[in-house]
């Protein structure tokens, strides 16, 4: 049988050499990934919206980075990126750019974790965040990467860690991915452009909203799937 890509040696080596040698070797990008962070910490939209304009026409490609960089240094938050993103680009495109970005440090996440484990994997994130998310999966199974997505309070890039180290297949986890993480994107953006005084509070809540009935219909149709099998 044919050695998967990430089973290689030369693999391994190469994905960790890459963003530890960028990160020491140029004091700029070290500079930049520590005030990225502040900024995503800060979970302040006209900040973040500021900041990937400032790159002027490297904007796109910076957004696109600062999605993955915060999927690997999980938890920050993604949706700051996402409504930063519709207020820059509109909600088409910034949808477009958020969902592509964040797919590919989704699959990153998952491919870190399948190939250096669980110890490395903590580095990244938290003990005591792996657990909880390892309960997430016990309970929901093959549907905890789908809900994960839905669910605005859980942090979708300790799942995507958390999926690799479990034995669900690469495939099955990006289509999961992707289809989770559309509707959330695809609203986060229409409503980004709005995100000012009051409005604010209002869009959270009707966001808050929208979740809590993804996971009510979700939980029904894992309900049915569990007696269905039952009967069988």
């Amino acid at each position: 049988m044919k050695e998967k890509i990430w089973n290689k040696l030369w693999f391994k080596i190469l994905i960790v050499l890459i963003p530890v040698g960028l990160y020491f070797l140029f004091p700029s990008v070290s500079s930049a990934l520590k005030k990225a962070a502040f900024i995503l910490s800060m979970v302040n939209i006209p900040a973040a919206r500021g900041y990937i304009l400032s790159f002027g026409v490297w904007a796109p490609i910076v957004s696109f980075l600062l999605m993955i960089f915060q999927s690997l240094a999980a938890p920050l938050p993604a949706f700051v990126i996402t409504f930063a993103n519709a207020g820059i680009f509109g909600w088409v495109k910034g949808a477009i750019l958020s969902w592509s970005s964040a797919m590919v440090g989704a699959a990153l996440c998952y491919a870190i974790a399948r190939i250096y484990g669980r110890s490395v994997v903590e580095k990244f994130t938290t003990r005591s965040a792996l657990k909880e998310v390892d309960v997430f999966f016990e309970r929901y199974g093959k549907w905890a990467v789908l809900i994960a997505r839905l669910l605005p309070f859980v942090s979708f890039d300790i799942v995507s860690y958390a999926a690799g180290l479990t034995g669900m297949g690469f495939w099955e986890f990006f289509w999961a991915t992707g289809l989770g993480q559309l509707p959330a994107t695809i609203i986060y953006s229409y409503v980004g452009g709005m995100l000012t005084g009051s409005v604010k509070t209002l869009v959270f809540g009707l966001l808050i909203a929208f979740a809590l009935s993804a996971v009510v219909i979700a939980t029904r149709q894992i309900w049915r799937d569990k007696h269905a099998t039952g009967r069988v």
